[in-house]
């Protein structure tokens, strides 16, 4: 298959994904939001930018079809979509392609003079106006991504600052987002030509050993290069180290910034430099020293703290790097090796800040039995039909479009799509809204679907092992169906904007207010919800809405629903749901086999002989040892509550979690040591 194929065959499924997310009766999007997603998610695959938050707008002279901002604050993300169902590709032309970006600029422009005042209040876009406005003295940067399903034979694309702020456009069209699909690397590769670029190559000391299946270099680069080169690839030269740039609200990185502008001189000496990988290297001998010229495939796998600060500290503070020089071990592997040595180089180097092993999910256990049973396991047939289906997981972006791809003919195609639609496949980032939805989290799903997901990410290393069966499974298919239909309920109620946050906010308060009882079993046996719950959300969202969309002080809407104070007062928020509810969740006692599900939290068979010995002392003794505590003014105040609140529980039959019965077997062994006798 020639690239023209390539690309025709990649356009037709990428249109089938936009029609078929369009018409599930859950999303009630447009196809252009439905695109800006489905592209926007290779960009994120592609380590392009970290979130988007897709929100349409158009008015006279302006455009826009979603933002970001990262975490320090200074970078604005505009995204602005070109989406013709044609097919094959239509050509988009130069014109088209300078028109929308101007569009895209021009809504920068108004942000800055204030716009929102005189929008409605009640709209998404309002808030990204609002927080352009709320930022207009701390943005340095703007990127502006051109998205579109057709081609473009134009790939630069300059563009000029607007005041302060440097504006960079980037062309996204259907070439580019099938070469990144199908080159089956993390990235696009970073070719640097120093000579060319920074007019003089790097000095270098080689450490290569014969027998090494990588080779070794230690270089000096000055600040303002390496300064440089992050302004220009920005995330993606920190893609290996998985982690993004800690913003210099950290002791490190405050140190870092701190020494830039008051001791540059000191800075090799303070600084313990960066540690880099490349796959490919061209240099130049200079009498008896190596100098590189170029590099390929540039990664900084510990040290993004360093490159990023200098940065932020030269742009923010106007702070001079001229005598800054950084030092850097740099490695340099070949491509076949990257995958196996590169994470192990990041995991290994970062030592100033830990980097949890969960940052490294990729081939995470509990993610690939996720995977292996959406293979196996036969959803039941929902109402009206008589047709097992699956529930297709895919781990990786792409997978559900190449098993597709896998089927030989029309025919087998179209029995794919039955046994398995694309209504019904759902990724890692789902998977954590999900679940963090249920376990009551509603606010760090409202940071957004990546960050959302490296929570999820970090709660599942801590817990540990999880057993991942074919009930946990059903559960997890269960809760997306309950996801999924809430997103439409929720979308009938035309509230204006904020289904997103509507939506998780409302299953974590159903959640938090049934103590997870609700039946997912029968949900799962039935593949919907039943009309009961379909009304409690109705009823439960109308409330959730008034709540999130009144911030205390005129916060932005988008920025209130991220704080866990607006969980606390929507949890707190008092709702009348009627009875019904109440007699069809799931009765907890030792009789029944039906019980609630916790989510990653449910305890495995360790978890469970632990809560059994901790449930088999008598309540007394918790309560004996937390008067003890007291009158000695031994062990932590929190201590001496946990006992207590294990006594209630052990007293009123209530279960113990497996997070209380670690803690209160430590507690029990310090009163032990402190004398106390049981």
């Amino acid at each position: 298959m020639n690239e023209a194929e390539l690309i025709n065959s990649f356009a037709k499924d990428l249109l089938q994904e936009v029609i078929a997310s369009t018409d599930s009766q859950e999303a009630g999007s447009s196809p252009h939001e439905e695109f800006t997603r489905a592209a926007s998610d290779w960009l994120i695959e592609a380590g392009e930018i970290d979130e988007i938050h897709v929100v349409y707008h158009r008015s006279r002279g302006m455009q826009f079809s979603g933002y970001a901002i990262n975490g320090d604050e200074d970078c604005l993300d505009l995204f602005i979509s070109l989406f013709d169902p044609q097919l094959p590709p239509a050509s988009i032309s130069k014109t088209q392609c300078g028109t929308a970006f101007r569009q895209a600029e021009a809504c920068l422009k108004k942000g800055l003079a204030g716009h929102h005042s005189a929008m409605e209040e009640a709209s998404e876009a309002y808030d990204a106006f609002q927080r352009i406005w709320e930022l207009r003295n701390q943005l340095t940067r703007c990127r502006v991504y051109l998205l579109t399903n057709g081609l473009v034979t134009q790939e630069e694309f300059p563009a000029e600052n607007i005041g302060d702020i440097s504006v960079n456009r980037q062309l996204w069209d259907i070439r580019r987002i099938c070469r990144f699909a199908n080159s089956g690397k993390k990235f696009e590769p970073i070719e640097i030509d120093f000579r060319q670029e920074f007019g003089s190559p790097i000095s270098c000391l080689s450490l290569v050993d014969p027998g090494s299946d990588y080779q070794g270099y230690l270089a000096v680069i000055p600040g303002a290069m390496l300064a440089s080169i992050y302004d220009h690839y920005g995330p993606r030269l920190l893609e290996r180290n998985v982690r993004s740039f800690l913003q210099a609200r950290g002791k490190v990185n405050k140190g870092i910034r701190q020494t830039i502008i008051k001791e540059p001189h000191r800075f090799f000496a303070y600084n313990n430099g960066i540690t880099a990988t490349a796959d490919h290297i061209d240099f130049e001998k200079n009498g008896s020293s190596l100098q590189i010229t170029k590099i390929r495939n540039l990664q900084i796998v510990n040290g993004g703290q360093t490159t990023a600060s200098l940065a932020h500290t030269a742009k923010k503070d106007k702070a001079d790097l001229s005598g800054i020089f950084v030092q850097c071990k740099l490695s340099v592997i070949p491509e076949e090796h990257i995958d196996n040595i590169v994470p192990l180089i990041s995991r290994y180097a970062n030592s100033q800040n830990k980097v949890n092993d969960a940052d490294f999910y990729a081939n995470d256990p509990f993610h690939v039995n996720i995977e292996e049973l959406s293979r196996t396991v036969w959803a039941p047939p929902a109402y009206g039909s008589n047709r097992n289906t699956r529930w297709f997981y895919e781990r990786a972006r792409g997978q559900y479009a190449d098993a597709k791809a896998r089927e030989t003919t029309p025919a087998r195609k179209r029995q794919f799509e039955a046994l398995s639609p694309s209504r019904q496949k759902f990724t890692k980032t789902d998977l954590a809204k999900y679940e963090n939805t249920w376990m009551q989290l509603p606010h760090i799903v409202s940071l957004g679907a990546q960050k959302n997901f490296n929570d999820f990410s970090v709660r599942l290393k801590e817990r540990g092992a999880v057993k991942v069966d074919i009930t946990y499974f059903q559960h997890l298919i269960a809760k997306a169906i309950l996801f999924k239909r809430a997103d439409r309920i929720v979308q009938q109620q035309a509230f204006g904007g904020y289904k997103a946050n509507i939506v998780t906010y409302t299953l974590a308060w159903l959640a938090h207010h049934t103590k997870q009882c609700i039946d997912l079993n029968r949900i799962w046996s039935e593949q919907d919800i039943s009309p009961t719950i379909q009304e409690a959300i109705k009823t439960v969202s109308r409330q959730v809405h008034a709540v999130i969309t009144n911030p205390p002080n005129n916060r932005n809407i988008t920025e209130w629903c991220k704080r866990k104070e607006c969980w606390d007062q929507v949890s707190g928020t008092k709702i009348d749901i009627g009875e019904q509810l109440q007699q069809e969740l799931i009765t907890v006692s030792p009789y029944t086999t039906n019980s609630p599900d916790r989510g990653i939290n449910a305890p495995n068979e360790e978890d469970s002989e632990l809560i059994r010995k901790v449930s088999e002392i008598p309540a007394d003794e918790w309560f004996r040892l937390s008067k003890w505590a007291k009158e000695t003014n031994n062990l932590q105040s929190w201590q001496r509550s946990l006992a207590y609140s294990i006594g209630r529980a052990i007293n009123s039959g209530r279960p113990i979690s497996a997070k209380q019965a670690k803690q209160a077997t430590i507690v029990m062994s310090e009163a032990t040591r402190l004398g106390l006798k049981f």
